[in-house]
């Protein structure tokens, strides 16, 4: 089921298989002016996905016919579109291996819909190109990382970041050479409300150092500061 027709950034595709649930998440969402496109199944939502462009994803891992975490694979095969979960699983090592996958938030049910609204709404946020106000280009040994166009560059090769690890890295380039706290990076990323999710940046900077690093287990750039914060050096 697909509506059309939406202004850039409010483009959502729901995938949940509770067709009472995403009828009552679409109706809810259709009340705040989203675009809705619903999605009952991994296969239709892999479909929708290529066929609707949805600005972000909010993507159930339970799925009748094959599991959330391959439907994020892959999307995350061809897109970086923002994918929020929505799950009733609350482990910590299944939101991990959620954000491992490339999912951008995770967020637990029962939820309040105030609070997924603004968790799309800030997921949306972080995939657009934010203002320039230094020099847009930093070199960093074989990194090229150019704010402007959010593209970052190894061996003049471009390297794919999701939404949320471009927002991450983009902070501690601005703040190069300087620490940056574990809370203004969640607040600063993620938004307010955030600021005890540590395991989100310990995620996320193991993922950056996977695809930035020359020896991810003793990095260059994307420096620990334990129990305080991070820094990025050039």
């Amino acid at each position: 089921m697909t509506a059309t027709g939406g202004s850039p950034g409010n483009r959502v595709l729901v995938v949940d298989d509770d067709a009472g649930l995403a009828r009552a998440l679409a109706i809810n969402l259709r009340a705040h002016h989203w675009d809705v496109t619903v999605a009952t199944t991994g296969a239709a939502a892999l479909d929708e996905a290529a066929a609707s462009h949805p600005d972000v994803i909010v993507l159930d891992l339970g799925l009748p016919d094959v599991s959330g975490l391959d439907v994020l694979a892959g999307i995350r095969g061809w897109s970086t579109v923002p994918v929020v979960v929505l799950s009733a699983r609350q482990l910590g090592e299944d939101k991990v291996d959620a954000l491992d996958a490339g999912a951008d938030d995770y967020v637990t049910k029962p939820f309040a819909m105030n609070e997924l609204l603004a968790r799309l709404r800030a997921a949306v946020r972080r995939s657009q190109p934010a203002e320039v106000t230094s020099d847009p280009v930093v070199t960093a040994g074989r990194l090229r990382i150019d704010l402007a166009r959010r593209v970052v560059e190894r061996d003049g090769a471009e390297v794919r970041l999701t939404p949320t690890e471009w927002s991450l890295l983009e902070v501690l380039v601005r703040h190069r050479g300087r620490m940056v706290g574990r809370k203004q990076l969640l607040q600063d990323v993620w938004g307010p409300g955030y600021d005890t999710e540590t395991n989100y940046l310990r995620v996320y900077t193991a993922q950056l150092r996977r695809k930035l690093e020359d020896d991810p287990g003793d990095p260059r750039h994307l420096i620990t500061h334990p129990g305080a914060g991070y820094r990025f050096e050039v």
